[in-house]
């Protein structure tokens, strides 16, 4: 074949995939079978293949994932993204609505959407070509994620008409994604992804597009950044806009003339939800006229003329099974509710956390009990309470055995602590559930080598301590169950990566007996090196800020004993690093930052940092992160469904910044 007539072939396929791919991905009305479509993508590649000077960047080849990139590149939004108000309630609604109707009268009207729990993107058009998607980031500054967007197959690369303009929107992954991408992590011994939500902004932040591709993302968009060039007064025009252009919105929308109505559409979507294909964790309510969304303005971090009315947890009734019991590797003993299965928040529930002996006893609870369970957050089950007048008699109490059900050594609990304890150091669960945390994210994050993975070395007998896991072979790899070539070689790839970590990751994956993260990377940050810290005293430990008595005494006891000595200096000789590789902490003489010499409490969720990098960035700007509220706490930040601490921090007079306020203070 020709160049012309490539050329002209190219052209054909590229508007026959367009258009499939519309009515497939976009209107969920499919015309041709999947595989005609992939019998015209399979040519396309081919002839760009054969012609490289003829593949464009909208062609729809460029879906199936790019190369690798390095780092993702800070993006300025034209137009920042606000962040929403919250109502919790239906008086939250009303006093929203009086707000609206004090500021612009009675002839208004709104329009209720549903409120997509995923990660908000925009999207940017030139001449009706996408040239770049980014995350909302803190509102103003994003991360460019233009190669991982365009895996997503409801993005238009090509708009209907040649409109240059700023769209926003939510990527997501829908029930049916997620559940498949879960069954997948579990198979490989992964940690799995807690809920939709998490798993679409990991997906969105992978280096390696062709990852994002595999993980069947799809997207909504909801607004135009800057409607001025669209010509559209409305917002509800400018959803049928975006119709016009091609781009997927969610037609579970509704234009309401007032507030009861718009209540009316909220509950209506409580009953509804859990039958949805994807997840929603509430209603979005916008003020429709462009130009009395403009009258009424914005505050520092959120538009006046909208909110978003958040569901409450959904609870729901269930009979306790069962009460099993687990030791972590601190030896504590943790009771789980094994429960019959029932449906929260979308997924199906079997286990619940009752946390320790004493909330057993606190909320009465009995084997066989109806008992009340919710998800906090929408994530962690938990048992709310008992139905104790649904009891036939037929229930039984349940006693925390003596000893432990792992090894048989009798239980003890230590003074001023709650929790029952196996003191017993050979402890087979202590052991496992040690090696676990050693290769965790936030330890010495050893990609690949989960929960499952470690569980069958262990129970295989090729491993029996942490320093085992950096003597593993491809050849005792590939005997383990679902353990592939290229799995086996990725997991080695990760266990050598994982030798050149800062001594911090090291001292925590290490489990000393009071050392958090936190504390670990002050030791680092402090002595240096391995060396330096096992030779330190209780006075050198304790002359540190931050280090109390209890846990000097840990880590002197924990370096005085031949069997850490031995295997510190296994885990040498395999090449792991000794040494901190980090940047001292800013002193507060030195720092100019507004968090020098502060102690700050981060509490509740926060939706654009994980609360480790919150703690970093705070720590390295000369700040304390502390766990609890006293009157020695400068300032709190509260991120969303924000507790007692909140309601502490209020009663005391401390300062409050929501999560927009620390990524302003961080990033200046």
């Amino acid at each position: 074949m020709d160049l012309q007539n490539a050329e002209q072939r190219i052209t054909e396929i590229r508007s026959m995939l367009n258009h499939y791919g519309y009515e497939y991905y976009v209107l969920d009305k499919p015309s041709v079978p999947d595989a005609e479509y992939d019998k015209l993508m399979q040519e396309l590649l081919e002839l760009e293949e054969m012609f490289p000077a003829l593949k464009t960047a909208d062609s729809p080849s460029v879906r199936v994932g790019g190369a690798v990139i390095d780092l993702f590149v800070k993006v300025e939004h034209r137009t920042p993204m606000l962040s929403l108000g919250n109502a919790f309630n239906e008086q939250d609604l009303r006093e929203f609505d009086r707000r609206i109707r004090q500021a612009v009268g009675e002839e208004f009207s709104y329009v209720c959407e549903l409120k997509i729990d995923g990660l908000a993107v925009s999207l940017r058009y030139e001449d009706g070509l996408f040239v770049q998607g980014a995350t909302r980031g803190d509102g103003t500054i994003g991360e460019d994620i233009t190669a991982n967007l365009k895996t997503i197959k409801s993005i238009p690369l090509r708009l209907r008409e040649n409109a240059t303009l700023e769209v926003r929107g939510e990527a997501y992954m829908p029930k049916r994604s997620f559940e498949a991408l879960n069954k997948k992590r579990e198979e490989r011994g992964e940690e799995l992804f807690a809920n939709p939500r998490n798993a679409a902004a990991g997906s969105l932040r992978q280096l390696d597009p062709k990852i994002a591709a595999s993980r069947r993302l799809d997207v909504f968009l909801y607004g135009i950044g800057n409607t001025g060039e669209s010509g559209v007064a409305a917002h509800s025009e400018g959803l049928d806009y975006l119709d016009r252009l091609g781009f997927k919105t969610n037609q579970e929308r509704r234009k309401c003339a007032t507030i009861e109505e718009a209540i009316a559409f909220v509950n209506g979507w409580v009953e509804r939800r859990p039958h949805l294909p994807y997840e929603i964790d509430g209603i979005v309510i916008k003020l429709d006229s462009l130009t009395q969304q403009a009258e009424l303005g914005t505050t520092a971090k959120s538009p006046r003329w909208a909110i978003a009315y958040k569901f409450p947890a959904e609870e729901v009734v269930t009979t306790l099974l069962d009460i099993e019991l687990s030791v972590g590797r601190t030896g504590v003993i943790t009771p789980t509710a094994i429960l019959e299965p029932v449906k929260v928040a979308g997924s199906t529930v079997q286990r619940a956390s009752l946390h320790n002996e004493d909330l057993i006893r606190e909320k009465d609870i009995k084997l066989g009990d109806k008992v009340v369970v919710k998800k906090a957050g929408d994530i962690i089950p938990e048992v709310v309470n008992v139905l104790a007048d649904q009891r036939t008699g037929n229930e039984m109490d349940f006693h925390m055995p003596t000893h432990c059900p792992e090894c048989e050594s009798e239980l003890v609990r230590l003074e001023g602590e709650v929790a029952l304890r196996c003191i017993n150091p050979k402890c087979p669960a202590q052991i496992r559930e040690g090696l676990i945390h050693f290769v965790s994210r936030v330890a010495m994050n050893i990609d690949g080598l989960g929960e499952k993975v470690i569980s069958q070395l262990f129970a295989e007998k090729l491993i029996a301590d942490v320093a085992d896991i950096y003597k593993l072979t491809g050849e005792q790899l590939l005997a383990l169950e679902r353990m592939g070539e290229k799995s086996a070689a990725n997991l080695l790839k990760a266990i050598e990566v994982s030798k050149d970590n800062s001594l911090e990751k090291l001292l925590f994956g290490l489990g000393i007996r009071h050392v958090g993260a936190k504390a670990a990377k002050t030791l680092a940050q402090e002595f240096g090196t391995m060396a330096k810290l096992a030779t330190a005293t209780n006075d050198d430990l304790i002359a540190i800020n931050e280090i109390g008595a209890k846990m000097a005494d840990s880590i002197v006891a924990f370096f005085e004993k031949d069997e850490a000595k031995e295997l510190i200096n296994e885990l040498a000789a395999a090449g792991v690093n000794m040494e901190y590789k980090g940047a001292k902490p800013v002193s507060v003489e030195d720092s100019d930052s507004i968090f020098a010499g502060k102690t700050v409490v981060l509490t509740g969720k926060l939706e654009q940092l994980s609360r480790n990098e919150a703690k970093e960035k705070i720590e390295a700007l000369g700040g304390n992160v502390a766990g609890s509220v006293s009157k020695k706490t400068h300032l709190v930040i509260a991120g969303v469904e924000a507790g007692s601490k909140l309601a502490k921090a209020q009663e005391l007079g401390i300062e409050v910044w929501d999560e927009e306020k620390l990524l302003e203070e961080i990033n200046k």
